[in-house]
């Protein structure tokens, strides 16, 4: 069963990150925006981008939206991760609505954390400069987007708690054409070698572009969904998100029967970390979610040394060193 989440926040906040087309033509505002549909392009124009278009100063260095992005590029990578205009399509939503407290409550539905929490979290997307960095970054916010319903985000701490917010629960929305294209090419009936070859080139292309872009490959922008920020992690989800449609829109499917009643979980990890240690497993999410897990899967594995995957193939290779030694010990007396 397949839940499509576009009745909800994936409409209000949409994509902020480079533009996406979803079909042959495209649609381009005054502003040189381009679009997917001439819908895509209304929607957006009714929503926030009468705030967030620069007009005639599109490529004016010193307009200060313009000023915001290159100062965001130069503090963070990739910038497609694009989460400070993400903030700024947040802000300008409420600026634009006419029901401004109909989307302020809208967004704090969005989990929250303690100051602490938040601290770290922006610490993490920042990196070891944050706090001169997140200054620089509320400042030019600030400059280029003050609105008065919003005052307490442009504070310090109300901007490092909306920071955090986006950092918590943005969902990276992945409309990858090579993402579609690999898909197509998995359903395809070949022979054995051929199919063989196709792997290998398919991973070998995957590797050559994250080289020189970095893992980041098929997130081109980053999105707020209501429904999905409320489904908790398991290592062993009942559900998983998806673009199927290879556009903004979030499904929630079911990998299993779930009966009514029943928590709706998915999984934080990707499947290749669904498959390392407990404390592997442990590692990541608490550095990425602050939190430890205890889904059924972590419960039964509570009895493990606590060690990640990559000190288990340490100590692996460790164990296996004095028999090689006295292997080649032995055929050198040979």
């Amino acid at each position: 069963m397949a839940a499509s989440m576009c009745d909800v926040f994936s409409s209000c906040v949409g994509v902020a990150g480079r533009a996406r087309v979803a079909v042959e033509v495209r649609f381009v505002s005054s502003a040189k925006v381009t679009y997917c549909s001439t819908e895509c392009l209304l929607a957006a124009a009714e929503q926030y981008h009468q705030v967030l278009c620069p007009g005639p100063s599109q490529d004016d260095p010193l307009h200060p939206l313009n000023k915001l992005q290159e100062a965001w590029r130069s503090v963070h990578y990739p910038p497609e991760t694009a989460s400070i205009m993400l903030m700024a399509r947040m802000v300008a939503t409420v600026k634009q609505a006419k029901d401004k407290d109909r989307w302020i409550r809208l967004f704090s539905q969005f989990c929250n954390k303690t100051a602490n929490e938040e601290e770290e979290i922006v610490h993490k997307l920042l990196g070891d400069k944050f706090k001169g960095q997140l200054e620089l970054l509320r400042r030019l916010f600030t400059e280029a987007l003050y609105e008065e319903a919003l005052s307490q985000w442009f504070t310090p701490d109300g901007f490092r708690s909306l920071f955090a917010l986006v950092g918590t629960n943005g969902q990276g929305i992945g409309t990858s054409s090579l993402s579609q294209w690999v898909h197509a090419c998995d359903a395809l009936e070949l022979k054995p070698q051929d199919r063989e070859e196709l792997d290998a080139f398919i991973d070998q292309l995957y590797k050559d572009i994250e080289a020189a872009t970095g893992e980041f490959l098929n997130c081109e922008g980053s999105g707020l969904f209501v429904l999905q920020s409320c489904c908790n992690h398991s290592c062993v989800p009942n559900a998983e998100t998806s673009f199927p449609e290879n556009n903004f829109l979030l499904h929630v499917t079911a990998l299993e029967d779930i009966k009514p009643g029943e928590e709706i979980c998915i999984s934080y990890l990707d499947c290749c970390q669904r498959e390392r240690s407990r404390h592997s497993r442990h590692k990541i999410l608490r550095e990425n979610y602050l939190f430890v897990c205890s889904c059924p899967k972590c419960l039964a594995e509570a009895d493990e040394p606590n060690m990640t995957s990559e000190e288990e193939d340490d100590e692996e290779d460790e164990e296996g060193e004095p028999e090689d030694a006295e292997l080649g010990d032995e055929m050198t007396d040979v």
